[in-house]
């Protein structure tokens, strides 16, 4: 027993996290003297632990540097000391995606579920390589992975972290892992004590195409309003400020870097000066500059790459989609066709005018603007800015002259700026004329009388809803697995909403929506604000999915507008929008294959189910209806509910 005591280290022990008690791998742990002079080193194994064979004379202290922190213990009389790292307190939950909460039981096969991680010491993207039959997401503004199994059994996740900082003494990178394990059931279950039969969907092959899908997924979910409110309430918070300015210098042009830049250094962090409602507008652009494309343009650095990027297998699927050209094969075929004299050596004309739009298309559809500016959101907006100046409400008694407008005092600086720049923004009128140019739907009201417009996409509801109805159809023949869905009908309602989406993307295609989306997102953050909430005296205990939501439904029951709530509308324009976009920019008319529209089918069937739901609670009219396919523009189902709603007063 006293050799062994004489041959262990003199020093030794273990590295832990603080709370989970997870080992920290390859961390540097040294030996300092009183006036902290390096004496020895050693690093942490597999299991965290090191071990430092003889101990220095007159060492006083023991560090352990990982993580941009260090911990460090006093070295008394004794051989093991274990040092635990309270600053890292991380931790993963698994979440179910439908209902927000920690997921119980086991997950289900084809239903997605959420790796959410705690860590607040860091929000650099953590390695988790994808188990075998699983995909997987990672979204940074949740600090989260969204995974959805392919099959069932127990699937094994590796969460780490790595410090970018290498040890000085070492040359090591500290590491921490955490592991997970989620049992994954079938999607049937058998009932209890029962022995069950179970008729299997017939499998359908995977296509390229599935790839754009889920990148226009993650696109679309990266600009929803929670991460939006997120960053700019990072934006206007005091102690970020300056460092995101950095941040944003690496997402936005230098000219318009250097304006963000100017308009900081005016404000000098005080939040009551007019020029906040631009700085407002310039982090807007950069929040959607840095999310809307296909696929991030190159590598840039971790630093500015760790936000916007999705996991390393979506990459190389995608990758295998874009082809060398690195364009969707949608755009190579109109270029092809269109062009067939264009090369992109040929001329600096072409070389700018033409591959600047078709290697950067941005994934904003109009139609989510198209359903918020139905669902009154600019409106409302406009109904609080005319209050703020103290102008009386068009027709008849001011519904807002009552309302005492000194809880929005604290708010005086943006809506002053919004008021201030009206003239610069979209009109309705202008918004009215390219809704009727990509879709052929109008707007009915005071403000768009006399519309005509030169150029209309008529054809455009009766196709969509033609698609929807179609793929309503599938679902439930996708279901019965004695028979076989075909999904040839599927994929000829998809060309033909494709080839119209196509005549419509011209004159203002691209340019609109963006400036329609920064608008109204800008409108959204602002309802958002608790001093409208306050002004407004908004109900508390109503869910709602997005916190500028309350305000619109209030100003609606204030104003006597209808009385359906903002939130139908909101998923009319979320799921909208991303059924859309992909149906434009998937290559439909060089597909002749129908396992790309079964598959389509049920990648979107979330979204489509959700769309039909929410169209049905808005205008009353049921899209799964067989006898017929509705075409009516729905400004007119919603004027005439309007009426019904104001006659039973």
């Amino acid at each position: 027993m006293a050799e062994a005591s004489n041959s262990a280290p003199e020093i030794h022990g273990q590295v832990l996290t603080f709370t989970t008690n997870v080992p920290i791998i390859d961390a540097e742990v040294c030996v300092l003297d009183r006036e902290k002079n390096f004496l020895q080193c050693s690093v942490t194994n597999e299991s965290g632990m090191y071990s430092i064979e003889k101990r220095p004379p007159g060492a006083h202290y023991l560090t352990c540097y990982a993580f941009d922190a260090s911990v460090s213990v006093e070295l008394k009389e004794g051989r093991e000391y274990h040092l635990t790292h309270k600053k890292w307190n991380h931790s993963v939950q698994v979440i179910d995606a439908a209902t927000g909460r920690e997921l119980k039981g086991p997950a289900t096969v084809g239903k997605p579920f959420v790796l959410h991680i705690e860590n607040p010491l860091t929000r650099d993207e953590p390695q988790c390589p994808p188990p075998p039959g699983v995909h997987m997401f990672w979204v940074p503004q949740d600090s989260s992975f969204t995974v959805t199994a392919l099959d069932a059994g127990l699937k094994e996740f590796v969460v780490t972290y790595t410090d970018r900082t290498t040890g000085e003494r070492s040359g090591a990178n500290a590491k921490v892992s955490h592991r997970v394990s989620v049992p994954v059931a079938e999607s049937v279950q058998s009932v209890r004590g029962q022995h069950s039969v179970r008729l299997e969907r017939t499998f359908t092959p995977p296509t390229r195409d599935e790839a754009l899908w889920a990148a226009i997924r993650a696109r679309t979910h990266a600009i929803h309003f929670r991460p939006y409110q997120h960053f700019i309430n990072r934006v206007f918070a005091h102690y970020v400020l300056r460092r995101e300015k950095t941040v944003l210098r690496g997402h936005l042009p230098t000219v318009e870097a250097e304006q963000l830049e100017q308009q900081w250094n005016s404000v000098k962090l005080d939040l009551h000066d007019v020029q906040v409602y631009e700085i407002l507008q310039l982090a807007t652009d950069a929040f959607l500059l840095a999310a809307v494309g296909v696929k991030p343009d190159g590598r840039p650095t971790r630093e500015m790459d760790k936000d916007y990027v999705t996991c390393e297998y979506v990459d190389a699927k995608l990758d295998e989609y874009l082809g060398p050209s690195g364009q969707l094969p949608y755009i190579s075929r109109v270029l092809h066709a269109a062009f067939p004299e264009f090369n992109g050596d040929d001329g600096y004309c072409f070389d700018r005018v033409l591959t600047c739009e078709a290697n950067e298309p941005c994934l904003i559809e109009l139609i989510w603007s198209y359903w918020l500016e139905e669902g009154m959101l600019a409106q409302t907006m406009n109904a609080i800015s005319r209050r703020f100046q103290n102008v009386h409400a068009p027709g008849g008694p001011d519904r807002l002259a009552h309302l005492e407008i000194d809880p929005i005092r604290p708010l005086n600086n943006v809506i002053w700026g919004w008021a201030g720049h009206e003239l610069d923004r979209l009109s309705i009128r202008r918004r009215a004329y390219e809704y009727e140019h990509e879709y052929g739907l109008s707007l009915y009201g005071r403000a768009v009388r006399g519309v005509r417009p030169a150029d209309t996409r008529s054809k455009f509801l009766e196709a969509f809803h033609n698609l929807l109805y179609g793929t309503w159809k599938f679902y439930g023949l996708d279901q019965n697995t004695t028979v076989i869905a075909e999904g040839y009908s599927v994929l000829n309602a998809l060309k033909e909403v494709h080839l119209i989406l196509a005549q419509g993307a011209h004159n203002q295609f691209r340019d609109l929506p963006w400036v329609a989306r920064r608008e109204m997102m800008m409108q959204q953050w602002i309802l958002a604000r608790p001093e409208i909430r306050d002004f407004l005296q908004s109900r508390m205990m109503v869910p709602y999915k997005e916190a500028w939501m309350p305000q619109v439904d209030t100003m609606k029951s204030l104003q006597g507008w209808t009385d359906v709530t903002v939130t139908h509308f909101r998923d009319l324009a979320v799921y909208g929008e991303e059924i859309l976009l992909s149906v434009r920019y998937g290559d439909w008319i060089g597909v002749n294959d129908e396992n790309s529209a079964k598959n389509w089918a049920r990648f979107w069937r979330p979204e489509i189910q959700a769309y039909l739901h929410a169209y049905r609670a808005v205008t009353g009219v049921d899209l799964t209806n067989p006898d017929t396919v509705d075409a009516t523009v729905p400004a007119v189902h919603l004027q005439r509910r309007l009426a019904i709603q104001q006659g039973a007063r």
